[in-house]
């Protein structure tokens, strides 16, 4: 079932699925961009792809029209019981669970409309989880997407190397608040994840755990951060020294590539 400005209400009314600010929920009501969207998945016969928050299936309407396998999955009980109801005549997997709770390591693509408040832990979920996936589709608010892409400034933190090492991130195009229900305070950015082959998954959780701890005190020098994460001030000199390193860089300034040379030395 399409989802558009003449029917989100009658939905709305006469089953019950009101968007809830507690999770975050602002539907789609423009089935232009959600096919947009999900055209961006690129799925193919056999395919196991995943759809993470659905709500009331703006993009689910789209993904089912798709060759391949589907499951959705929302932490509200109340969209699942309505996409089982719209869909109980399709083989669609309908899971009620958190997407940081979920397996999500047999799906070769993931799409998805995160909230802001759970965006940076959501992607950093799926790239330390989704071991089979080659793609991954999300739209988040413009404002999170710089959290976990920059690679460089006081935006850039552990996510953005663990992104950065596993895969490539492209920004695709941004949807306005007026394509919601209710209007967002800001724009969305759609952008997509290519997850590189032959990825090394134990050392990627590794540097990523590596990273993390590196990033604790932003304001110290990596030299100050390497020393107390080593335990050993000489040790840490010499990491940074063979790496060419200066040790009064500051975490925000090391390139995702140097952090896995860093962890690799160490």
């Amino acid at each position: 079932m399409e989802i558009n400005r003449n029917n989100i209400n009658k939905i709305m009314m006469e089953y019950y699925v009101k968007p809830d600010k507690d999770y975050g929920q602002n539907f789609l009501v423009e089935p232009s961009i959600c096919e947009k969207i999900v055209d961006l998945l690129e799925i193919e016969k056999d395919e196991k792809a995943l759809e993470i928050g659905p709500g009331i299936g703006s993009l689910t309407h789209f993904l089912s029209l798709k060759p391949g396998k589907l499951s959705v999955v929302d932490i509200d009980i109340r969209m699942i019981d309505f996409l089982k109801e719209k869909y109980r005549k399709q083989e669609i997997e309908f899971i009620a669970n958190d997407i940081r709770k979920t397996d999500i390591s047999s799906y070769d693509k993931i799409i998805g409309n995160l909230p802001y408040n759970i965006t940076t832990e959501a992607i950093t979920y799926i790239l330390l989880n989704a071991y089979t996936a080659k793609r991954v589709v999300i739209m988040c608010q413009s404002e999170a997407f710089n959290h976990f892409n920059d690679v460089s400034g006081k935006e850039y933190g552990p996510a953005s190397v663990l992104l950065h090492l596993i895969g490539t991130c492209n920004r695709k195009f941004t949807v306005k608040p007026g394509s919601f229900y209710p209007m967002p305070k800001c724009n969305s950015t759609v952008f997509t994840i290519d997850i590189n082959k032959d990825v090394d998954w134990d050392t990627m959780k590794k540097v990523y755990l590596f990273a993390k701890q590196l990033f604790l005190n932003r304001r110290k020098t990596i030299y100050n951060n390497l020393s107390q994460y080593l335990k050993d001030k000489e040790k840490a000199l010499e990491v940074l020294d063979k790496l060419n390193i200066s040790s009064n860089t500051r975490p925000e300034e090391i390139s995702p590539q140097k952090y896995l040379e860093m962890y690799k030395v160490i």
